[in-house]
């Protein structure tokens, strides 16, 4: 696929081969260190790993801006895509009324981290001024290569007056995130819960920990044995979900060479062996719920080793927020709240293009009245 000139006139953007070629300390001088699903190691280990590239429906397409010396200032990680999975913003409805209409949805360009509902940069900047130019140089590639659109899912709320000033139309969905408002500990964070759900909480917790051991492993600490049996538990849920894994085996070894100080790992055991575990990935400001999986059936089992968990480590360690990954109203209960996330979305036809205007327009009226609504149900005491 080929990109020429982007507006304005005298900046060239090219798209390379793949991530992992590319010096990981450019990569990373526009990424910056607090988000580590668009860091050069996560990227990479994707690509690497063959969890992306031939035959998963996701070619690598990363768009580079380079400056003067011929070091990198801006760049995108882009995918060719032939599908919707592994997204977690669902846009079939719109593949199926263009492709019903004539048109041919797919390929698309997806601007993400592969496989990772987490909000971030999708813009890597080291120069701010390249926000729009690597923008209309994603909107020449479509438009060279006969590509229907172009889609940077789970965007940071910082970067949409970028994607407004380039004309990309917004869409709005929610997730549920754990905000930690100065808590000393998880006692500290119950005492800010009703009554009612304050006991609920407790119960939960207790009829867990009183059937297993749990352990917390990051760093060198996490083995290749600890990865067989997470790998175990990943599968079982990947094939309930999503029909097969979206990560292949190699690539959870792979995150661990290249960011393993980044990897907590939280196992829940009986008689010294793994029987559920969850993987998290620790930011700057914040704890990343990934996956999940299990062995054993065992009560609540889900909420302390997700969410309750992951609540006591982020409180270790002084974090702002977790985020435990998409939907699931049930995380209301536990603790964390609705919040809004973002996408933006570039049609190249401009029927079509119109017509998705006028659908996210109602959506996000109908997304701001959920959230507004569900976050009047959360389980905090009521202000008097």
């Amino acid at each position: 696929m080929s990109v020429s000139s982007a507006a304005p006139t005298g900046i060239l953007a090219r798209v390379a081969d793949d991530i992992a070629s590319l010096p990981a300390d450019q990569w990373d001088a526009c990424a910056g260190p607090a988000n580590p699903f668009v860091s050069h190691g996560f990227l990479s280990a994707m690509e690497e790993s063959g969890s992306v590239g031939p035959g998963t429906g996701w070619k690598s397409l990363p768009i580079i801006i380079e400056d003067k010396a011929g070091k990198i200032a801006a760049c995108l990680p882009s995918y060719l895509k032939s599908h919707s999975q592994g997204e977690y913003i669902f846009d079939q409805q719109w593949a199926h009324a263009y492709e019903n209409a004539g048109g041919q949805y797919y390929p698309k360009i997806q601007i993400a981290a592969p496989f990772s509902p987490v909000p971030g940069p999708r813009l890597l900047l080291r120069d701010a001024s390249l926000a729009v130019p690597l923008l209309r140089a994603a909107e020449q590639l479509a438009e060279n290569n006969g590509v229907s659109s172009v889609h940077a899912t789970f965007i940071s709320e910082d970067q949409l007056d970028h994607f407004r000033e380039a004309g990309w139309m917004i869409r709005t969905d929610s997730q549920f995130h754990w905000r930690n408002d100065g808590y000393e500990s998880f006692d500290d964070f119950l005492s800010a819960l009703s009554s009612r759900k304050r006991k609920a909480v407790r119960r939960e917790r207790s009829k867990a920990q009183e059937a297993v051991d749990i352990i917390h492993l990051s760093g060198d600490d996490i083995q290749p044995h600890h990865w067989d049996s997470f790998w175990e538990f990943y599968q079982d849920t990947g094939m309930r979900k999503w029909g097969q894994p979206y990560l292949t085996r190699s690539a959870f070894d792979l995150l661990q060479q290249k960011m393993a100080n980044k990897l907590l790992l939280i196992f829940a055991m009986q008689d010294g062996a793994p029987v559920a575990g969850a993987l998290n990935i620790i930011g700057t400001e914040t704890l990343y719920g990934r996956y999940w999986g299990c062995t054993h059936n065992i009560p609540f089992l889900h909420f302390e080793i997700c969410y309750y968990q992951a609540i006591d480590a982020a409180i270790a360690r002084g974090l702002k927020t977790v985020e435990a990954g998409a939907q699931g109203s049930h995380k209301l209960a536990r603790g964390y709240q609705p919040v809004p996330t973002w996408s933006a979305h570039y049609i190249v036809d401009p029927g079509f293009r119109q017509a998705i205007a006028h659908y996210l327009d109602r959506e996000r009226q109908a997304v701001a009245a959920d959230i507004e609504f569900l976050a009047d149900m959360g389980p905090f005491k009521k202000s008097v």
